[in-house]
């Protein structure tokens, strides 16, 4: 198999509409999905340690609409068209879902997970639900990429790649980005928000660097005029019509910044393309 591909479900539409976005988006490549739901109860804390175990009532009802719904998920997997190069599996797990999602990947060696923004508690005041947010903060073993509740699917033939030049590139960390505008014969726009009049030295290696790294793919660079680096980043995207955005989260600094900044809300940017999030871990 080429590709692992996680997908953490709590069968909602969200959720689903996640899944549909990767199979097609991996639809010409021989990949292994594997789909988890963590299910809880929820009469149980970590205060009373009293672990529900198989047989206790709120245990075996709870494991068994987790089940349920998996049912009903094959049922709408069914509907799609079939891909003789995609195999499935399912995980019914107790466990909180960013120690699932943890406890997966490694135990499955997955390449990357992919979510909704939204679950069945999702706000409609924002953009991004709890769960996702944790799961972009917290994971490093692998990429995650997170699917808007109403994006419905595109080719990613613009993607647009925020960067400040001030940390070095790696191939690895880059990987996906290149393996899906390779699949997709996508343009990636390498977008810049002028801070200073001009690059320093080390910037100026590093561009040079992720400009070695992408030859072979379509790409553009873009300096952006000083701004908000938020605003410049959404308009662009806008203007552009992009398709998705990637960016690599050192030391998880870049994702939480986008995400806790109320700039977001007042553009009204509700998460309209797929985010790839490459990390920098080893």
């Amino acid at each position: 198999m080429d590709k692992r591909i996680l997908f953490p479900t709590d069968f909602s539409q969200n959720s689903f509409n996640a899944i549909r976005y990767g199979l097609k988006l991996y639809e010409d490549q021989y990949c292994e999905f594997y789909f988890l739901n963590a299910f809880h109860v929820n009469m149980y804390t970590l205060d009373n340690m009293m672990v529900p175990e198989p047989g206790d009532s709120t245990y075996d009802a709870a494991k068994k609409q987790s089940e349920e719904g998996f049912v009903k998920l094959k049922a709408l997997l069914n509907l799609q068209e079939d891909n003789p190069k995609h195999t499935y599996h399912t995980i019914s797990t107790f466990n909180y879902l960013l120690e699932a999602v943890r406890d997966t990947i490694a135990k499955k060696d997955i390449d990357l997970v992919m979510m909704g923004t939204k679950g069945l508690t999702g706000s409609e005041s924002k953009a991004f639900g709890t769960n996702t947010v944790n799961i972009m903060e917290k994971i490093v073993e692998c990429p995650v990429m997170a699917v808007p509740e109403q994006f419905g699917y595109a080719p990613p033939k613009q993607i647009v790649f925020p960067t400040d030049y001030k940390a070095n590139f790696k191939r690895r960390e880059l990987k996906y980005l290149l393996e899906i505008a390779k699949l997709h014969d996508s343009q990636i726009h390498v977008v810049h928000v002028e801070r200073e009049s001009k690059l320093s030295k080390k910037q100026e290696n590093n561009k040079e660097l992720l400009e070695d790294i992408l030859h072979g793919v379509d790409f553009e660079n873009h300096i952006l005029p000083k701004g908000k680096v938020q605003e410049a980043i959404f308009s662009f995207i806008e203007n552009r019509k992009c398709d998705m955005i990637v960016f690599v989260n050192k030391k998880h600094w870049f994702f939480g910044s986008i995400l806790a900044n109320p700039l977001v809300k007042e553009l009204g940017y509700d998460a309209t393309i797929p985010i790839l999030e490459l990390n920098d871990n080893p």
